[in-house]
C-alpha cells in the first residue's frame, strides 16, 4: 500500500467509527425503509451501532487468527443469529440491556485490541452466544412473523457480507503497522464500550 493510502487509513476509520456511533439506538421493532420487510432488516442492522460494531469486532479478530477462523465466523454467526432471532420471534417484546451490550462491546474490543490467541472452538463458541443473544433481542417485537422472517434474512445477509468483508481484508493484510491498525480499532471499541456502560450507568 502506497504511503496516500496509508495517510487516508486513518480518515476511512474515523468516518466509519463515526457513522455507527451515530446510528439510531437498536429496537425492538423495525422503522419502515419503504422498500419491503428484507430492506428493512438490513437497514435496521447497518443504523444498529449496538449490532454492527460486536459483528465487526468479531470480524476482525477472526481475520486476524487465520482463514479457517474467518469461515467459521463468516457461518456461525449469521447461524446463530437467524436462529435466535426465529425464537424471539415466539417470545413477548423485551427490552435491551445497554449495560450488557457495552460490556459485550467492551469484552470482544479489548479481545481484539489484545489479539487473544482464541481457539477455532472458543471462536466457534463466541459466535454463536453473540448471535443467539443479538437474534433473539432482534427478532422479540418484530411484528407479523410473516414479514419479520423477511427482516430477519435481510438483517442476517447484512450481517453474512460485513463478516465475509471484514475477515477477508484482515487475513489478506500482512504490513505489520496494518495489523497494528486492526488492534488499534479494537481499543476503539473497548473504549465505545466504556463509553456506552457510563451511559447506561448514568440513566440507572
Amino acid at each position: 500500500m502506497n504511503d496516500v493510502n496509508k495517510s487516508r487509513l486513518p480518515i476511512y476509520a474515523f468516518v466509519f467509527f463515526a457513522f455507527t456511533m451515530c446510528a439510531v439506538p437498536a429496537e425492538a421493532h423495525l422503522n419502515s425503509t419503504g422498500m419491503g420487510p428484507f430492506y428493512d432488516g438490513l437497514a435496521h442492522f447497518l443504523m444498529s451501532a449496538e449490532d454492527i460494531l460486536p459483528v465487526l469486532a468479531l470480524a476482525l479478530l477472526a481475520g486476524l487468527r487465520g482463514a479457517a477462523f474467518g469461515r467459521r465466523a463468516l457461518f456461525v454467526l449469521p447461524t446463530a443469529w437467524l436462529s435466535g432471532g426465529l425464537l424471539g420471534l415466539t417470545a413477548a417484546a423485551t427490552q435491551r440491556n445497554a449495560v450488557l451490550s457495552a460490556i459485550w462491546l467492551l469484552v470482544l474490543g479489548a479481545l481484539l485490541a489484545a489479539n487473544a490467541k482464541l481457539s477455532l472452538r472458543m471462536m466457534t463458541a463466541l459466535a454463536a452466544l453473540i448471535g443467539v443473544y443479538h437474534g433473539y433481542l432482534n427478532g422479540t417485537g418484530m411484528g407479523e412473523p410473516e414479514t419479520a422472517v423477511m427482516a430477519l434474512f435481510g438483517l442476517v445477509f447484512a450481517i453474512f457480507v460485513l463478516i465475509a468483508l471484514a475477515a477477508a481484508f484482515v487475513v489478506r493484510l500482512r504490513a505489520q503497522w496494518a495489523l497494528i491498525g486492526v488492534r488499534v480499532a479494537g481499543s476503539w471499541i473497548a473504549a465505545s464500550g466504556l463509553l456506552m456502560l457510563g451511559w447506561a450507568a448514568r440513566t440507572t
